[in-house]
């Protein structure tokens, strides 16, 4: 019976760099976001029908996000690799719009951090129909899977 659902996420050690508080926050949100609720049905059929649910790792290398999608019981089925040069300027606009946003808080006033957060909102949301257009074809993810996917490629993609 299909499952399509990820289960477990694991970050590459060796792709993450240093993290501050806020983003350590919020990639600890992201995965518990993601594991509660998901959609992620890799499009590759099985020759023994397994669709679900998958443990997957995340790792970012020379430019790439590899996929390493998981069986339940950790056998590996199949690592998709995605070119992430599409992603450059998003990943940048989105790191500082949310520097912006963890500086209001400290210090702005309650409607100016509602601005930065929208246009926050709005940078992530047109990242996460990138990616869920990028991911067509391969493993097919609903929206939030997407927002939650991208959340993490941006923190992978940070470097100390």
């Amino acid at each position: 019976m299909a499952d399509p659902r990820i289960i477990s996420v694991d970050l590459d050690e060796h792709s993450l760099g240093w993290r501050s508080a806020d983003i350590e926050q919020e990639r600890r949100i992201a995965i518990f976001d993601l594991i509660e609720t998901n959609y992620f049905a890799p499009q590759r059929l099985q020759a023994d029908g397994y669709a679900g649910p998958y443990r997957i790792k995340l790792q970012s290398e020379e430019g790439r996000l590899g996929i390493h999608m998981h069986r339940e019981d950790g056998t590996h089925i199949e690592t998709l690799v995605l070119a992430l040069g599409r992603f450059r300027r998003p990943i940048r606009n989105y790191f500082a719009i949310c520097d912006s946003y963890f500086q209001a808080i400290r210090q702005a006033s309650a409607q100016q951090i509602e601005t930065i957060d929208m246009a926050r909102r709005g940078l992530h949301n047109d990242a996460a129909e990138m990616l869920k257009e990028r991911l067509a074809g391969k493993i097919e993810v609903d929206f939030d899977t997407a927002r939650r996917l991208f959340t993490l490629l941006c923190v992978l993609h940070i470097r100390g």
